[in-house]
């Protein structure tokens, strides 16, 4: 099983990424060496988006669909998973 997750950084921008272990792949993003290049240097404050159920092409397909959306839109989107949760 695919996850397609966003994760929010200090500085107010959100990083989107897709993996098959979510916890493993946040850790490797914290310490720097496996992570994200864009990571790098910024302050991480957690996971705010999490889909799962995705096969490989389907999490790759909605991965390049959210980062196209707008940041209001993301933003949006994050709160309200938030409020459901």
């Amino acid at each position: 099983m695919w996850y397609v997750y966003m994760i929010e950084c200090q500085d107010g921008s959100l990083y989107t990424g897709v993996t098959t272990n979510m916890a493993r792949r946040f850790q490797e993003h914290c310490s720097g060496r496996r992570g994200a290049r864009y990571l790098r240097g910024r302050r991480l404050l957690g996971v705010v988006y999490l889909e799962k159920g995705h096969d490989r092409g389907s999490a790759l397909r909605r991965e390049r669909m959210l980062k196209r959306l707008e940041k209001k839109v993301k933003v949006a989107l994050k709160q309200s998973v938030i409020e459901i949760m």
